[in-house]
């Protein structure tokens, strides 16, 4: 099993059980990437699309798709559950297209920017821009699909991109994750940086079940395979906690059913894996029932028995990560 990991600066693909790492797409800035049934696809900020075959010993040469139709800067990617060569792409300044074929050619979707509340959106650092940030698709239908502005609104489709509608009552506006779950297709999860929501109508509404999350800044997101109400986010008080290594105190959650969350202490829940001062806000995976991958500033973490544990795959060498796939 390897773990693909999104750094500012290169793609590690890194054997979980092993440790050992290879390097792809160094030197550019990375933001996100997606796995579909034969490649691997990656988006730069500063670069455009990147693509590779999937290969037995991982991905083969890169090469840039599509630099006549898509935007330099691509900021989020999503593999539809049912289809996976149907890949969504999100982009700054906020779009989105679509690839029916694995990510090799691609179509634009209808406008964001006519949306209402548009011209409401800014995202902080850049307040003059704003960018698609987080999409996910619903488990059975690719036409369904919710989208996450940084920052301003949650936005949804039910036609596949050809029209959308914003705000869905009780959605968060600065959302940085999204996931759904084939066990419970029309459930919606959502961390965001003004707090934790799940939507259980495929997005058209949304609760806020945040009892026992300490820190209302969330940002990594993963759901348990094997169980739609185990879930886990990383979260920090605020931005600079969540994101500058000289500020860093970031922490880990799990929540369980309609319980309580509760924060890896080191003990009961979360021993082997840094969380706190120093720590950046983790980016998660769970690519199979039990198990938990967490990777931060300071690290690669493996758990195999729901975050109770870790083993560490990889010392950190690197600022704070943008995304991870486990294949």
């Amino acid at each position: 099993m390897d773990a693909l990991l999104v750094l500012d600066d290169r793609l590690l693909v890194v054997d979980l059980d092993t440790g050992e790492a290879a390097a792809f797409l160094e030197g550019r800035t990375l933001e996100c990437l997606a796995v579909t049934t034969g490649a691997v696809v990656v988006g730069t900020f500063d670069d455009g699309l990147w693509r590779a075959e999937r290969g037995d010993d991982g991905p083969g040469p890169f090469e840039r798709v599509a630099p006549e139709t898509l935007p330099e800067r691509v900021t989020a990617l999503a593999i539809a559950p049912s289809d996976p060569e149907v890949v969504f792409l999100g982009a700054e300044p906020s779009a989105v297209y679509r690839s029916e074929d694995g990510g090799e050619r691609w179509r634009a979707c209808a406008p964001l920017t006519d949306l209402p509340s548009a011209d409401e959106w800014s995202f902080p650092p850049r307040p003059d821009t704003h960018h698609v940030r987080t999409l996910a698709v619903h488990p059975a239908d690719p036409a369904r699909l919710t989208v996450g502005i940084e920052a301003g609104a949650l936005v949804r489709s039910e036609d596949g991109g050809r029209g959308w509608t914003e705000r869905p009552p009780g959605s968060r506006r600065d959302n940085h994750a999204l996931a759904t779950h084939p066990d419970a297709p029309d459930r919606v999860y959502a961390a965001a940086g003004d707090g934790y929501a799940e939507s259980h109508d495929a997005g058209a509404t949304w609760d806020h079940p945040t009892t026992g999350l300490g820190h209302g800044y969330v940002w990594g997101l993963a759901v348990d395979p094997g169980d739609p109400d185990r879930r886990y986010v990383s979260a920090a008080h605020g931005a600079y906690a969540a994101h500058r290594v000289e500020n860093a105190d970031a922490h880990v959650y799990r929540r369980e059913g309609a319980g309580e969350w509760q924060r890896f202490d080191g003990e009961t829940l979360g021993a082997g894996v840094p969380v706190g001062e120093g720590v950046c806000r983790a980016v998660l995976a769970a690519p199979a029932p039990d198990e938990l991958v967490v990777l931060h500033n300071r690290g690669l973490f493996r758990s195999t028995d729901a975050g109770a544990s870790f083993e560490q795959v990889l010392a950190g060498e690197w600022g704070v990560p943008r995304a991870i796939s486990v294949i």
